[in-house]
C-alpha cells in the first residue's frame, strides 16, 4: 500500500505560515456562485469593472440560466423601475461586454428584473453604497511635523502622500495619548 493514497490518506498540511483568504474561500465562492449559475464568478466580483461605474450603480447581476437545447444563456439583471427601460437600450453593448469576460457569446439575453431601490430582505436591493464617516482632519502640527519627516524624499507625490499618512498616524497617536491620560 502506498502512503498518501487511499480514504485513509490524511489532509495535505500546509507547510508555510499564514495563506490568502482568496486562497481559502475560492473554492466556497465557486460553488456558490455556480449554484446561481455563474460558471465564470468575474461577472459577481468584477462586475462595477465589466459594466461601467454608471451601470453597476444601478444594476446587480442575479443569475444565469441556460436553455435546454439551445447555445447560449439568459442573464437575470436587478435594477430599479425607472433605470430598466435605459438598460434594455443598451442591452447589445452590454452583452459585448460581458461576453468579453467569457471570451464567446455565451450570454444570449439579458432579462431586466424591476425592484425598488432600497433593502434586500424584502425581494428588493439596495444599489447606493454605504455612507462613509466623516473624515476628521489632522491638527496642523501633526501636519508641520509630517511634513518635516518626508522632507528628504526626492519624488513630490511620494513626499505628499508620505505627509498626508504621517499627519494621520501623528494624529491618532495624539488623541490615543490624550484619552489615556484623562
Amino acid at each position: 500500500m502506498t502512503a498518501g493514497k487511499g480514504p485513509t490518506a490524511k489532509p495535505a498540511r500546509r507547510m508555510r505560515g499564514f495563506e490568502r483568504t482568496s486562497g481559502l474561500l475560492t473554492d466556497r465562492i465557486r460553488k456558490a456562485s455556480e449554484k446561481r449559475g455563474f460558471a465564470e464568478t468575474r461577472i459577481l466580483t468584477h462586475w462595477a469593472e465589466i459594466v461601467g461605474p454608471e451601470i453597476s450603480a444601478v444594476a446587480r447581476p442575479v443569475n444565469i440560466s441556460y436553455s435546454r437545447g439551445g447555445f447560449g444563456a439568459t442573464l437575470s439583471v436587478l435594477t430599479t423601475g425607472a433605470q430598466a427601460p435605459m438598460l434594455q437600450m443598451q442591452e447589445p453593448r452590454l452583452r459585448e461586454k460581458i461576453n468579453a469576460v467569457y471570451g464567446y457569446a455565451a450570454i444570449a439575453r439579458i432579462r431586466f428584473t424591476q425592484t425598488a431601490p432600497t433593502g434586500f430582505a424584502d425581494g428588493q436591493a439596495r444599489f447606493d453604497s454605504a455612507p462613509k464617516p466623516a473624515r476628521r482632519m489632522p491638527d496642523t502640527q501633526a501636519c508641520r511635523q509630517a511634513e518635516t519627516l518626508a522632507g528628504g524624499v526626492a519624488d513630490d507625490t511620494l513626499r505628499a502622500a508620505l505627509a498626508a499618512l504621517g499627519a494621520e498616524v501623528l494624529s491618532k497617536s495624539k488623541k490615543t495619548q490624550s484619552e489615556t491620560s484623562e
